[in-house]
């Protein structure tokens, strides 16, 4: 899951199938976390055998299996610890839409992309995207109805599809068909990005359990 200067290494993390990431850049050793929670362990363990310092830990949205182990994470490596709306005490910016993380000499973007939680991010670094909850490997994250379910089919369509087909999607959880894929690979085949428009789109969410047990989705 590596090439050139960046590290992207993914592990699982308990939970309801739950992912978390190591990102790094290769000749600096320096490095992030991405949704290490619930147990971060494994994370801190391989930063630190590959001597990759942890400067910032980001969690892409609040809900508590993504931010329970944030403490532990930032104590076993001295990572700051950011959340949409965080302001980095070093820095002094601010976690929203289009702030930059340098990390040694690779820049990791934030992309506000709300619809599964109003504070959902996704983290662009290199050709990786970590979409947390907002976009898995044929499918979508879940919300309700109303407004969260537009806000995420703006998002999807907005902010994540315009990305490069080669973009690589990192989801939070081992949900849907594999455990990661590309932009490409998801306009081309993910159900709920084939949709025409959004009434197609939020249709497909209201029959989603029938449709998943029709094609062996987990």
């Amino acid at each position: 899951m590596a090439g050139g200067k960046l590290l992207v290494r993914r592990f699982p993390t308990g939970g309801d199938r739950n992912f978390g990431y190591l990102v790094a850049d290769r000749e600096t050793r320096k490095g992030a976390l991405v949704d290490p929670s619930p147990s971060p362990e494994a994370l801190v363990r391989a930063a630190k055998r590959d001597e990759i310092e942890i400067l910032f830990i980001f969690a892409t949205h609040s809900h508590l299996d993504h931010t329970s182990g944030l403490s532990r994470a930032g104590e076993m490596t001295g990572g700051r610890i950011l959340v949409f709306g965080d302001r980095d005490s070093t820095m002094g910016q601010r976690v929203e839409h289009g702030s930059i993380f340098p990390v040694g000499n690779l820049d990791i973007t934030v992309l506000h992309t709300p619809g599964h939680t109003s504070d959902s991010i996704s983290l662009l670094a290199g050709d990786a995207l970590f979409c947390g909850d907002t976009l898995f490997v044929g499918k979508v994250g879940g919300t309700d109805m109303d407004g969260d379910a537009r806000a995420q089919y703006d998002s999807l369509h907005r902010i994540l599809l315009p990305l490069p087909e080669e973009t690589r999607v990192f989801p939070g959880h081992d949900y849907g068909t594999a455990p990661e894929s590309t932009v490409g690979e998801e306009r081309r085949s993910n159900p709920f990005l084939l949709q025409p428009d959004l009434e197609a789109f939020l249709d497909l969410k209201r029959n989603w359990p029938a449709y998943k047990r029709k094609q062996g989705i987990r």
